[in-house]
Protein backbone atom coordinates (compact mmCIF):
# COMPACT_ATOMS: atom_id res chain seq x y z
CA UNK A 1 0.00 0.00 0.00
CA UNK A 2 2.80 2.06 0.45
CA UNK A 3 4.40 1.86 -2.81
CA UNK A 4 0.89 2.54 -4.07
CA UNK A 5 0.38 5.50 -2.40
CA UNK A 6 3.83 6.42 -3.31
CA UNK A 7 2.97 5.99 -7.09
CA UNK A 8 -0.36 7.37 -7.30
CA UNK A 9 1.18 10.87 -5.72
CA UNK A 10 3.95 11.01 -8.00
CA UNK A 11 1.58 10.47 -11.83
CA UNK A 12 -1.72 11.47 -10.31
CA UNK A 13 -5.39 10.38 -12.28
CA UNK A 14 -4.07 8.65 -15.09
CA UNK A 15 -2.12 5.92 -12.96
CA UNK A 16 -5.46 4.85 -11.22
CA UNK A 17 -6.04 2.41 -14.13
CA UNK A 18 -3.12 0.11 -14.09
CA UNK A 19 -2.32 0.63 -10.38
CA UNK A 20 -5.81 -1.07 -9.68
CA UNK A 21 -5.30 -3.78 -12.20
CA UNK A 22 -1.79 -4.29 -11.24
CA UNK A 23 -3.19 -5.13 -7.44
CA UNK A 24 -6.56 -6.27 -5.47
CA UNK A 25 -5.91 -2.65 -3.37
CA UNK A 26 -8.27 -1.07 -0.33
CA UNK A 27 -7.73 2.49 0.60
CA UNK A 28 -8.51 3.99 4.07
CA UNK A 29 -9.91 6.79 5.11
CA UNK A 30 -11.01 9.16 8.62
CA UNK A 31 -13.67 11.43 9.20
CA UNK A 32 -13.78 14.00 11.76
CA UNK A 33 -17.24 14.88 11.94
CA UNK A 34 -16.72 17.87 14.32
CA UNK A 35 -15.19 19.46 11.43
CA UNK A 36 -17.27 17.59 9.06
CA UNK A 37 -13.26 17.11 6.76
CA UNK A 38 -12.59 13.52 5.55
CA UNK A 39 -8.99 12.60 5.47
CA UNK A 40 -7.83 9.63 3.31
CA UNK A 41 -5.14 8.06 1.22
CA UNK A 42 -4.53 8.80 -2.22
CA UNK A 43 -6.15 5.90 -3.53
CA UNK A 44 -9.32 6.94 -1.81
CA UNK A 45 -9.26 9.94 -3.00
CA UNK A 46 -8.69 9.08 -6.67
CA UNK A 47 -11.56 7.06 -6.23
CA UNK A 48 -13.67 9.55 -5.83
CA UNK A 49 -11.81 11.94 -8.01
CA UNK A 50 -10.96 14.20 -4.98
CA UNK A 51 -7.30 15.80 -4.42
CA UNK A 52 -4.95 13.79 -2.98
CA UNK A 53 -2.89 16.65 -1.35
CA UNK A 54 -6.20 17.80 0.13
CA UNK A 55 -7.45 14.35 0.80
CA UNK A 56 -4.32 13.88 3.32
CA UNK A 57 -5.00 17.19 5.00
CA UNK A 58 -9.07 16.64 5.00
CA UNK A 59 -11.37 17.59 2.38
CA UNK A 60 -14.78 18.42 2.85
CA UNK A 61 -17.24 15.46 3.09
CA UNK A 62 -19.22 16.92 0.52
CA UNK A 63 -16.08 16.08 -1.90
CA UNK A 64 -16.28 12.40 -1.65
CA UNK A 65 -20.62 12.12 -1.37
CA UNK A 66 -20.78 14.26 -4.44
CA UNK A 67 -18.39 12.09 -6.47
CA UNK A 68 -21.12 9.17 -5.91
CA UNK A 69 -23.41 8.32 -8.82
CA UNK A 70 -26.78 9.98 -8.33
CA UNK A 71 -28.52 6.56 -8.39
CA UNK A 72 -27.18 5.37 -5.35
CA UNK A 73 -26.18 8.76 -3.49
CA UNK A 74 -29.23 9.25 -1.51
CA UNK A 75 -29.55 5.99 0.22
CA UNK A 76 -25.69 5.64 0.75
CA UNK A 77 -25.54 8.90 2.34
CA UNK A 78 -28.77 8.45 3.97
CA UNK A 79 -27.12 4.91 5.40
CA UNK A 80 -23.56 6.49 6.36
CA UNK A 81 -25.86 9.63 8.43
CA UNK A 82 -27.87 6.74 10.63
CA UNK A 83 -24.91 5.08 11.45
CA UNK A 84 -23.31 7.91 12.33
CA UNK A 85 -25.73 9.00 14.64
CA UNK A 86 -26.46 5.42 16.48
CA UNK A 87 -22.63 4.21 16.18
CA UNK A 88 -21.76 1.19 14.66
CA UNK A 89 -20.95 0.08 11.50
CA UNK A 90 -21.90 -0.05 7.67
CA UNK A 91 -21.45 -1.98 4.80
CA UNK A 92 -22.04 -0.41 1.25
CA UNK A 93 -21.42 -1.26 -2.45
CA UNK A 94 -22.20 1.90 -4.95
CA UNK A 95 -20.91 3.47 -7.76
CA UNK A 96 -18.33 6.07 -8.02
CA UNK A 97 -17.32 8.47 -10.48
CA UNK A 98 -13.55 7.70 -10.39
CA UNK A 99 -10.63 11.00 -11.12
CA UNK A 100 -10.04 8.68 -14.70
CA UNK A 101 -13.52 9.38 -16.07
CA UNK A 102 -14.56 6.00 -15.08
CA UNK A 103 -17.51 4.78 -13.48
CA UNK A 104 -16.51 1.89 -10.74
CA UNK A 105 -18.27 -0.07 -8.42
CA UNK A 106 -16.76 0.00 -4.32
CA UNK A 107 -17.39 -1.81 -1.28
CA UNK A 108 -17.10 0.33 1.42
CA UNK A 109 -16.64 -0.73 5.31
CA UNK A 110 -17.12 2.19 8.31
CA UNK A 111 -17.14 1.58 11.69
CA UNK A 112 -18.35 5.04 13.85
CA UNK A 113 -17.85 6.02 17.54
CA UNK A 114 -19.93 8.17 19.71
CA UNK A 115 -18.26 10.84 21.95
CA UNK A 116 -19.06 11.17 25.71
CA UNK A 117 -22.32 12.94 25.63
CA UNK A 118 -23.93 10.24 22.71
CA UNK A 119 -23.58 11.97 19.51
CA UNK A 120 -21.18 11.66 16.81
CA UNK A 121 -18.07 11.59 16.84
CA UNK A 122 -15.52 9.92 14.44
CA UNK A 123 -16.08 7.49 11.53
CA UNK A 124 -13.51 5.32 9.32
CA UNK A 125 -13.07 2.61 7.46
CA UNK A 126 -11.57 1.09 4.17
CA UNK A 127 -12.61 1.02 0.69
CA UNK A 128 -12.22 -1.56 -1.86
CA UNK A 129 -12.35 -1.11 -5.55
CA UNK A 130 -14.55 -3.96 -7.09
CA UNK A 131 -15.48 -3.51 -10.29
CA UNK A 132 -13.99 -6.38 -11.84
CA UNK A 133 -16.21 -8.79 -9.94
CA UNK A 134 -19.10 -6.93 -10.08
CA UNK A 135 -21.99 -9.13 -10.40
CA UNK A 136 -25.56 -6.94 -10.54
CA UNK A 137 -26.43 -3.90 -12.16
CA UNK A 138 -28.04 -2.89 -9.17
CA UNK A 139 -26.45 -1.01 -6.19
CA UNK A 140 -26.48 -3.31 -2.91
CA UNK A 141 -26.69 -1.45 0.75
CA UNK A 142 -26.22 -3.47 3.85
CA UNK A 143 -26.14 -1.90 6.91
CA UNK A 144 -26.15 -2.38 11.35
CA UNK A 145 -26.40 0.07 13.96
CA UNK A 146 -24.31 -2.19 16.08
CA UNK A 147 -20.78 -4.23 14.98
CA UNK A 148 -21.90 -7.46 13.18
CA UNK A 149 -20.75 -10.53 14.61
CA UNK A 150 -18.96 -11.97 11.86
CA UNK A 151 -15.61 -12.46 12.59
CA UNK A 152 -14.05 -10.92 9.60
CA UNK A 153 -16.09 -7.43 10.16
CA UNK A 154 -14.47 -7.30 13.75
CA UNK A 155 -11.05 -8.41 12.63
CA UNK A 156 -11.46 -5.27 9.94
CA UNK A 157 -12.24 -2.64 12.46
CA UNK A 158 -9.22 -3.48 14.59
CA UNK A 159 -7.12 -3.81 11.04
CA UNK A 160 -8.08 -0.43 10.68
CA UNK A 161 -7.15 0.75 14.09
CA UNK A 162 -3.84 -1.21 14.30
CA UNK A 163 -2.82 0.02 11.17
CA UNK A 164 -3.67 4.02 12.13
CA UNK A 165 -1.73 3.27 15.51
CA UNK A 166 1.14 1.63 13.99
CA UNK A 167 1.38 4.67 11.53
CA UNK A 168 2.53 7.13 14.34
CA UNK A 169 5.58 5.10 15.35
CA UNK A 170 8.59 5.00 12.83
CA UNK A 171 8.65 0.79 12.55
CA UNK A 172 8.57 0.04 8.52
CA UNK A 173 8.27 -3.46 9.24
CA UNK A 174 5.25 -3.69 11.85
CA UNK A 175 3.93 -1.16 9.11
CA UNK A 176 4.00 -3.50 6.11
CA UNK A 177 2.80 -6.32 8.00
CA UNK A 178 -0.53 -4.41 9.29
CA UNK A 179 -0.40 -3.20 5.57
CA UNK A 180 -0.09 -6.85 4.11
CA UNK A 181 -2.88 -7.81 7.03
CA UNK A 182 -5.48 -5.06 6.09
CA UNK A 183 -5.34 -5.78 2.56
CA UNK A 184 -5.95 -9.63 3.24
CA UNK A 185 -8.99 -8.61 5.37
CA UNK A 186 -10.34 -6.34 2.97
CA UNK A 187 -10.36 -9.10 0.53
CA UNK A 188 -11.73 -11.89 2.54
CA UNK A 189 -14.63 -9.10 3.34
CA UNK A 190 -15.08 -8.52 -0.40
CA UNK A 191 -15.94 -12.05 -0.72
CA UNK A 192 -18.28 -12.31 2.32
CA UNK A 193 -19.76 -9.68 0.25
CA UNK A 194 -20.14 -10.92 -2.79
CA UNK A 195 -21.27 -14.42 -1.30
CA UNK A 196 -24.34 -12.12 0.81
CA UNK A 197 -25.31 -10.33 -2.33
CA UNK A 198 -25.46 -13.76 -4.32
CA UNK A 199 -27.70 -15.18 -1.51
CA UNK A 200 -29.95 -11.92 -1.85
CA UNK A 201 -30.56 -12.60 -5.12
CA UNK A 202 -31.98 -16.13 -4.86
Amino acid sequence: MAKLKGILSRTGPDALQAALDASDVIGEWDWDISTNHVRSDPLVALLFSVDPELAEVGAPFTAFTDRIHEEDRERVTRLIGECALAGGSYVAEYRVCSADGVTRWVLTRGHFELDARGGPWRGRGITIDITPTRMSDHAYVRSGTTVSGHPLERAANHCVAAHKALQEIEEPHLNLLSEMLLLEVGRKLAQLEGTRRRKGMN
